[in-house]
C-alpha cells in the first residue's frame, strides 16, 4: 500500500524535466512532490525544512561542481532516500548504482519509471521489512 504521506523533492533546471519525472510518481500514487529549478532552493527546502524529504531525485548537473552531492546528501538527517542522475563518474555499465545505502547514482540523462519504481520500493517498504517497531519479548 502506497504511503501517500511521504515527501518527494525532484530538483531539475529543465520544467520539462520535472514535470515528467514528477508523473512517474503520480502513476505510483504520490503526489506529496516538490519540483525545484536550481540548487538554491533545493538546499533551503533541505536546509530549512521543519519535515525531513524521504525522496530526493536530482540532476547532477544542477550542482555543476558548485557543490559536492555525494558529499552533502550522504548521512544528511533531512533526507532518507537520493537518486542522483546525469552523473558523468557513474559507471556505463550499470543503470544504477549505490554509492552508500542511502543514495543511488545513475549516468542516465533521466530516470525512467523503472528507476522511480526501484527508488520507492526503498523507500516506501512495509513496516514489517524495516525491522520491528516494539521491543522483542522471550518467551518461555
Amino acid at each position: 500500500m502506497t504511503n501517500k504521506a511521504l515527501r518527494i523533492l525532484i530538483a531539475d533546471p529543465q520544467h520539462f524535466h520535472r514535470m515528467k519525472i514528477e508523473r512517474l510518481f503520480n502513476a505510483l500514487d504520490y503526489y506529496r512532490v516538490a519540483p525545484v529549478q536550481n540548487l538554491a532552493e533545493l538546499l533551503t527546502l533541505v536546509d530549512y525544512g521543519c519535515e525531513p524529504f524521504d525522496a530526493v531525485v536530482i540532476n547532477a548537473e544542477l550542482a555543476s561542481g558548485s557543490l559536492n552531492l555525494l558529499g552533502f546528501f550522504l548521512d544528511n538527517p533531512q533526507v532518507r532516500q537520493v537518486l542522483i542522475y546525469n552523473e558523468p563518474s557513474a559507471p556505463r555499465n550499470a543503470t544504477l548504482g549505490y554509492a552508500q545505502k542511502n543514495v543511488q547514482i545513475s549516468h542516465v540523462a533521466l530516470p525512467g519509471a523503472q528507476a522511480i519504481r526501484h527508488l520507492m520500493t526503498v523507500v516506501d517498504a512495509p513496516r514489517w521489512a524495516q525491522g520491528p517497531s516494539l521491543p522483542q519479548r522471550a518467551y518461555a
